[in-house]
């Protein structure tokens, strides 16, 4: 079980060093921010939907502790290419990972996402991994307001 912790690790490390989508998208047609006023961290979440409702780009920006920045460049590889409707569910598997509820998790429909498994240990890191989620799907809803974890 170390072995896979330490896997889990090295998996947010490398993406909080080099975070994947770390850009805002050039002709997006759905964007909000999101701020965890606990931690500090504050990001923008830019994509563009097809018309027949598919995410072909998806990018965000801002500063973040290395949970919440990792959290956003894992989800933006997790998210590109599928539907509004498959991003809801994923949303849902991924904050019961997160929070709890699931105690085994579906590996085969979260992927690298299983890596922040071990953030339910600490409640405030729940909203660094979930902020990104939260303005994400608050972008999907062209939503003005944007997200927090407050």
């Amino acid at each position: 079980m170390s072995e896979l912790r330490d896997l889990y690790q090295q998996v947010i490390l490398d993406h909080n060093r080099a975070p994947r989508n770390f850009k805002e998208i050039e002709g997006a047609n759905r964007s909000a921010s999101g701020h965890n006023p606990l931690c500090g961290d504050e990001l923008k979440v830019t994509l563009h939907v097809s018309e027949d409702g598919l995410i072909d780009e998806v990018g965000f920006h801002g500063s973040g502790c290395a949970i919440s920045k990792a959290s956003a460049s894992l989800m933006t590889e997790a998210v590109k290419g599928k539907t509004e409707s498959e991003v809801e569910i994923l949303f849902e598997k991924f904050h019961d990972l997160v929070t709890g509820v699931n105690e085994t998790p579906d590996r085969k429909d979260l992927g690298k996402l299983v890596a922040f498994q071990g953030v339910r240990e600490f409640p405030s890191r729940v909203k660094c991994a979930s902020l990104s989620w939260h303005t994400l799907r608050a972008a999907l809803k062209d939503d003005a307001e944007g997200a927090s974890t407050e």
